[in-house]
């Protein structure tokens, strides 16, 4: 299995402003992709911030920020991940979408809202949970609060082996953020790349970034707290088979259904 390269893009976003961040977006990308990856991570709501205007903001599916996605994916030649806000069936969806470089695209809906910021009044959640495959590894997505719930995200049967979480996490629980992703990626036995946001967002909330992937063993591979960064790395199969066949704790977990 070949080593995966991960770029993660901890960004400033523009409030509100889906035309000023894609435009933003693309010229640091322009600029600070230097080398070949295989994913490129942005944050939650990368194109307007963590905004509950859902009816304003929302796009259709095939609508002006999946088309940026698309060119993105194309001039890179790599997969490019990130949520949006999408309106579909009379719904809207806090939408991770992830998107080839051939325009073809898969995408979770999140499934746990943030009712302390009143998005399960504005956003519909998702039920389904989706593993998508790169390069032989299988990764799990996620958004943001979904962290908060290990039953949701449990790696039954090493089903994934990454687990990658975009997000609007603010920095007065940064604690919280920064104690939870290591403890999924213990529990579950698998590399956890998790990419926040920095900078105030329009309700004058900071976010101070703290994006990292942490490994199976949970040590750090990459760790980024309050600036914009933009910075790719690897990250090894071998050591994750390591780990697992040093430590086949997986194999005693509970069984479980979710309803």
């Amino acid at each position: 299995m070949e080593n995966l390269k991960v770029t993660v893009f901890q960004a400033y976003l523009f409030w509100e402003n889906i035309e000023k961040n894609l435009i933003n977006l693309a010229l640091r990308l322009s600029m600070g992709v230097r080398e070949k990856t295989d994913l490129i991570i942005l944050p939650e709501m990368f194109n307007s911030g963590f905004s509950m205007n859902s009816e304003a903001l929302a796009e259709e599916m095939g609508g002006f920020t999946m088309q940026w996605m698309q060119k993105m994916a194309y001039q890179y030649n790599c997969v490019i991940t990130g949520s949006l806000i999408i309106k579909e069936n009379g719904n809207y969806y806090n939408r991770l979408i992830w998107m080839e470089p051939n325009g073809e695209h898969k995408h979770y809906d999140k499934r746990h809202l943030f009712g302390l910021g009143e998005e399960d009044k504005n956003f519909s959640a998702g039920h389904d949970k989706l593993i998508v495959e790169l390069k032989g590894w299988k990764i799990r997505l996620a958004v943001c609060y979904d962290l908060r719930f290990p039953v949701w995200l449990r790696n039954v049967n090493e089903e994934y082996d990454i687990l990658l979480l975009v997000a609007s996490w603010p920095d007065k629980r940064s604690g919280h953020w920064k104690a939870l992703i290591p403890a999924r990626a213990i529990e579950n036995q698998s590399y956890v790349i998790a990419v926040n946001r920095v900078g105030h967002d329009g309700n004058q909330v900071y976010h101070s970034g703290h994006s990292m992937c942490i490994d199976p063993y949970g040590s750090t591979v990459y760790y980024k707290p309050e600036d914009e960064d933009l910075y790719t790395f690897s990250i090894n199969y071998e050591e994750l088979v390591k780990i697992r066949r040093q430590f086949p704790f997986l194999k005693d977990a509970d069984q479980f259904s979710i309803s």
